[in-house]
């Protein structure tokens, strides 16, 4: 399936977000984001902690409506959560009492009976999680539960996924899997896809361009385009290059050696 066009799927145009204190003042978290997402790119957003990567998110899940600026989606404005955009947090959050079958099966809301069973059983194909079906959360692994998490918020064919640091807390060879697995998925179904990370490496190995903001109110310090060849190698010349140029970009304003590994 063909990736990137030039149709702009996504908008945003001067964003700022701040939140109300108790003493009447205001913590500005956002501070005039604009930037466009074509169909069938892979964005990824990067910065430290505090700088309002998942705020960014959220907002454009329809999660924080009390913002300024305008958040398009195929030209129409953003007015609350909607099922053209996924979300997956970074914990599963699958209903325990519910099969894997069950908990992706409960994200479906149109279909008959049996057409919403034969998109469940390609969902978790398209995840390897066939032989799973019947299982519960607490018998699955960290990395077969984030799988299920996919499942579910791409069940319903959502032309937007959205992804709140969904490897954060697996183990290193999980996350590399994982990684080549939601490439394969982006590449199968043609979904559009908005990854916040903390972790450099991952950006550059999945994103097509990764946007760096900076520390709160968290502003775009720059729009890296990464224009690399899949698949990817992490210790190719050009990717560790393009890892360093960001990594500078991350840390320009601190006082850190310069001899740095990354």
């Amino acid at each position: 399936m063909a990736l990137n066009t030039n149709e702009v799927i996504i908008d945003i145009e001067n964003l700022n977000k701040s939140f109300e204190l108790e003493n009447s003042n205001k913590l500005q978290v956002l501070d005039d984001i604009s930037f466009s997402v074509k169909k069938g790119e892979f964005i990824c957003i990067v910065g430290g902690s505090g700088c309002g990567k998942s705020t960014l998110l959220r907002t454009i899940a329809g999660l924080d409506l009390e913002h300024e600026g305008k958040l398009l989606v195929k030209d129409n404005e953003i007015t609350g959560p909607s099922k053209s955009r996924g979300l997956v947090f970074q914990e599963a959050r699958l209903f325990p009492w519910m099969t894997v079958e069950q908990n992706v099966l409960f994200a479906l809301d149109s279909g008959t009976k049996e057409e919403k069973l034969k998109r469940v059983k390609e969902v978790l194909e398209l995840v390897h999680l066939s032989d799973f079906a019947n299982s519960y959360p607490k018998e699955l692994s960290g990395g077969m539960a984030q799988r299920a998490n996919i499942a579910r918020a791409l069940v319903d064919n959502p032309p937007v996924l959205l992804l709140d640091e969904p490897f954060g807390a697996l183990d290193a060879f999980t996350k590399i899997q994982l990684q080549d697995e939601l490439l394969s998925i982006k590449e199968k179904e043609g979904t559009t896809m908005i990854m916040v990370t903390h972790d450099i490496e991952e950006a550059v190995y999945l994103a097509d361009k990764v946007i760096v903001l900076s520390e709160r109110p968290g502003k775009i310090k720059e729009i890296v385009e990464v224009d690399l060849p899949r698949p990817r190698s992490r210790n190719e010349f050009y990717f560790v290059k393009k890892k360093k140029k960001i990594f500078d970009y991350f840390f320009e304003d601190k006082e850190i050696v310069e001899d740095y590994v990354i």
